[in-house]
């Protein structure tokens, strides 16, 4: 009776992720690559839409949010009085941003988990005010929340030729 493969060999391993490396390839010629945190950072900052992922209610809540990157920390600017402000206050948040194109089925998804926090210092709160995040909605938008990652995972997948063709940060 021939032997099969070793349980190790069918058991992935940490050191068999190396981030940036393309990890699986289809028949077809589609590429699965994980991306580095430096990478998948600097995705998401090309992108002026989110997920912001918290909890409220003792119930997981989800929100699409427009926010800008700041030291590479996620910067999210709300009215200081509702259930975002509130539900995240001090609270771990899971943020994620993703940019595909379905036609060519090719892009990108980036999800950091980190903590978030209420701006308060009045200097920072200024210079806030000075950066590109306008609110998308009507109503005072006078309060920040800062996510300060902690985890972050990210995944390429599109055709070879796409990747490696420059325009894989752009789809």
């Amino acid at each position: 009776m021939a032997e099969g493969p070793a349980v190790e060999d069918l058991v992935p391993s940490a050191q068999a992720q190396v981030a940036g490396i393309l990890h699986d390839m289809d028949c077809n010629g589609t590429t699965l690559e994980h991306l580095s945190p430096g990478e998948c950072l600097r995705l998401v900052g090309q992108v002026p839409l989110g997920r912001i992922v918290y909890t409220r209610q003792a119930l997981p809540a989800v929100e699409l949010v427009n926010f800008a990157m700041d030291d590479g920390d996620i910067i999210i600017r709300t009215d200081s009085g509702g259930k975002l402000a509130a539900a995240t206050r001090g609270a771990v948040v899971a943020f994620e941003a993703d940019s595909v194109d379905t036609v060519t089925h090719a892009g990108w998804s980036v999800t950091v988990v980190g903590y978030s926090r209420a701006v308060v210092d009045s200097e920072e709160i200024r210079r806030l005010e000075q950066v590109n995040l306008l609110p998308w909605v009507p109503g005072e938008r006078d309060h920040f929340i800062r996510i300060s990652p902690s985890i972050v995972n990210g995944r390429r997948v599109g055709a070879r030729s796409v990747l490696e063709g420059g325009n894989a940060g752009s789809i």
